[in-house]
């Protein structure tokens, strides 16, 4: 991804906290504190999350993407029956935190992209060792330490690449660009270096809250859902937005 395209999609962040009134610090340190827990050589007591195994994870999940034909990224409105007619033939896809539950299976998923308030879809994927990009921000400090926590106790925990939402450098953690789940997930698919004409959304909407979307303030949801198609519109890719 070009700098320039990823230094904006990083600067929505900043439009995003000051149209919420969220301040900066909590996301700061929500991403510091996850930080310090991977710094172990084994975090949270597991050996597959340690700073080598993120980063095979991520080279892993990059060249699945690299040599896929589709990417099909799913958000929290798809319904399984669109997924069920979807030929997966050498196509990847990224599912939006809980969106993961509309997958009939767990066979074409490369990935699940999550700020871990996906409920049980997450946690049944959790405990199939599917892979995570787990995002650190200012309002979900104590539910990724609780979902890691539980995590840690599988026979075999699910692989992890980290992200945050802030203008630092941090070990061992990726700031994507985006905002919510879903458009965050873009952004990690154009980071990982998929061609834009490759990305098919599926289950994008911004006039209802999906099925699959984790517990939240309707209106503000709502709200949340217009920065996704803002994000996705600067990436001309607001025509797969269902209206």
């Amino acid at each position: 991804m070009p700098e320039s395209r990823l230094q904006r999609l990083i600067g929505f962040q900043d439009d995003v906290r000051l149209s919420f009134g969220w301040n900066y610090s909590d996301d700061f340190d929500s991403a510091k504190s996850m930080e310090g827990a991977f710094k172990e050589d084994f975090p949270f007591g597991t050996e597959n999350w340690s700073l080598d195994s993120r980063k095979r994870c991520l080279e892993e999940i990059c060249a699945e993407l690299a040599t896929c034909d589709k990417l099909v990224i799913i958000g929290a409105a798809a319904e399984q029956q669109e997924l069920s007619e979807i030929d997966f033939t050498n196509t990847a896809v990224i599912a939006a935190d809980g969106s993961v539950g509309a997958l009939l299976d767990f066979k074409p998923l490369t990935c699940i992209v999550s700020d871990l308030d996906g409920g049980e879809h997450i946690e049944l994927a959790a405990s199939k060792n599917q892979r995570f990009v787990v995002h650190a921000h200012g309002d979900n400090f104590s539910r990724w330490q609780r979902a890691l926590d539980n995590w840690s106790t599988f026979s075999n925990p699910p692989s992890l690449v980290l992200s945050h939402q802030t203008n630092e450098s941090l070990e061992g953690m990726y700031n994507f660009g985006g905002f919510t789940d879903g458009d965050r997930a873009v952004c990690f698919a154009l980071w990982a270096g998929v061609a834009k004409d490759k990305i098919e959304l599926v289950g994008f909407s911004t006039q209802k809250v999906g099925v699959w979307s984790g517990a939240t303030n309707p209106e503000t949801k709502m709200k949340k859902l217009s920065w996704m198609k803002k994000i996705l519109g600067f990436l001309n890719l607001e025509t797969q937005i269902k209206d």
